[in-house]
């Protein structure tokens, strides 16, 4: 091992050559002798390639002949052919770069100088870690640039995004403990993820919603998950995500998690990128929440001097809270990626909302609307598998809701594309029937109908649905929530049986 150190070190002696203007270029890291001697061990036993597959590829060498011979031998590797000195001098022997090294001799010679097989991780780190520092200094370069060229097609904001982008695939690149895991392995997190459920009050496995029926049929929010939640407008799809997403943030303690890690052990950091209403105005229906003044009396600032003094009180409350806003409108789906990857590196992120899907700009313009919508959604789900946090995205159902006598909404209403469906791990509706019995009022004259309205609204008043139309991990069925309009609040319903008893 001592001679893997010596390997690495001699790598960092960068030689600095003088510039015309006096200033040093740092000369490209690269270590030729870890690249030979990893070379070597390939071409004597074929079973080392298998052990740095993962971690490097041709494009890794600094050496274009090494490069090229890596690429030869992986080739022939692949096809279950032997890759030795003799077997590559055929395809090799004619390339000019490897002439100038002295021809199929130097196979030979890579071969002698082969390290010891249980090394061969060590140097295959080293050669991808240099080419990664190449890398980032070509990158910083380009940068440096396109930052110097004035183009008014060129927005420096656009250029931050690209420079962002490139440097987190630059860091997610080339993880070596990706692809296929053991079943042990696979069992192992399993029961690690059944345990931590086990610990936490109510049996959660995800991050708890605030609202218990919801999270009995969820398990709470899951990371990786991508969910759905839907419903044609005055519905309170909004309203209930901004609930949720309160509920989350106000409950944030850090700890230390049964991993080992530290980080949200109850609640979480909330992003929430509200692409419809201003941050003050969602502010707003948060604070109505907690202060429990009607959101209109907010809005037109008719309160009396004790609803003010509890607006205030719960504006202090909550200016601690790990919830964040971002309400740039009409987002391209890979800069909503970028910010949140730059949310979840300074502050964390545990939970991620979009309000709502039909707003968020595809990458690039595609020929049709449904190829956008399927471009969006396979974005989400990436962001959640990504950053390892549930997303919760709304969405807008299609008008075919209203044509039909029974107004609840099914997954064929999903409106623009069945990727959204597809791609969802669960798929919720909110549905309200006293919204839809409200039109069906009945002329004042007809008293009949007009007292079997007014008791089916009686019925159906500050009552909401959730309806989980999907969902992949658990159960589908209905979930009844109370709704304050005033407020724009949806809290548990508690059941007649439960009224005067402990109930929640």
């Amino acid at each position: 091992m001592s001679e893997v150190m010596t390997v690495a070190a001699s790598a960092a002696d960068v030689a600095l050559p003088a510039k015309a203007g006096g200033a040093a270029i740092p000369e490209a890291p690269h270590n030729i002798e870890a690249e030979q001697q990893l070379l070597g061990a390939i071409l004597t036993n074929n079973d080392v390639f298998d052990r740095v597959a993962s971690i490097i590829a041709e494009e890794h060498f600094y050496d274009p002949v090494h490069a090229k011979i890596y690429e030869v031998a992986k080739a022939r590797i692949a096809k279950n052919l032997q890759a030795s000195p003799v077997t590559l001098k055929a395809f090799l022997e004619d390339d000019p770069g490897l002439q100038e090294l002295g021809g199929p001799a130097y196979l030979a010679r890579l071969a002698g100088s082969a390290i010891a097989s249980f090394a061969a991780g060590d140097y295959a780190q080293i050669i991808y870690d240099l080419a990664i520092r190449r890398e980032l200094m070509a990158l910083g370069k380009e940068i440096s640039t396109k930052a110097a060229t004035v183009d008014v097609a060129s927005e420096p904001r656009e250029q931050i995004v690209e420079a962002e982008q490139a440097l987190y695939k630059l860091g997610e690149a080339g993880k070596g403990d990706t692809g296929f895991q053991s079943f042990l392995r696979a069992v192992t997190d399993a029961v690690q993820v059944a345990h931590a459920a086990h610990q936490r009050e109510g049996g959660l496995a995800g991050i708890s919603t605030g609202l218990i029926d919801l999270d009995k049929k969820l398990g709470g929010l899951h990371p990786s998950d991508l969910l759905i939640l839907a419903g044609r407008p005055s519905m309170g799809k909004t309203s209930l995500a901004c609930n949720i997403a309160f509920n989350i943030a106000k409950a944030y303690r850090r700890g230390m998690k049964s991993d080992g890690r530290e980080g949200a052990v109850d609640g979480g950091v909330v992003g929430f990128y509200s692409l419809e209403m201003s941050a003050e105005q969602l502010a707003s229906r948060i604070l109505s929440e907690a202060s429990r003044i009607p959101s209109h009396k907010i809005r037109r600032g008719d309160m009396t001097e004790e609803e003010f003094r509890r607006f205030v009180s719960a504006a202090k409350d909550l200016e601690a809270c790990p919830l964040f806003i971002d309400d740039t409108p009409a987002l391209p789906i890979s800069q909503l990626a970028a910010r949140a990857r730059r949310l979840k590196r300074v502050h964390g992120l545990d939970a991620l909302f979009i309000d709502y899907l039909q707003l968020v700009r595809p990458a690039t313009a595609k020929d049709s609307r449904v190829n956008e919508v399927s471009e969006i959604t396979q974005g989400l789900k990436a962001i959640a598998k990504e950053l390892d946090i549930p997303v919760i995205a709304l969405s807008q159902l299609s008008r075919q809701v209203e044509s039909r006598e029974d107004k609840r909404p099914q997954l064929s209403d999903l409106r623009e594309s069945g990727s959204i469906e597809q791609d969802a791990d669960v798929v919720m509706f909110v549905y309200r029937g006293e919204y839809y019995k409200e039109r069906e009022k009945p002329a004042d004259h007809n008293l009949e109908a007009m007292a079997t309205w007014q008791e089916e609204m009686a019925a159906l008043h500050g009552k909401a649905d959730v309806i989980i139309g999907k969902q992949r991990h658990g159960p589908i069925g209905d979930v009844p929530l109370a709704f304050e309009g005033e407020f724009t609040k949806f809290s548990d319903l508690v059941q007649p049986w439960q009224q005067g008893g402990e109930g929640y």
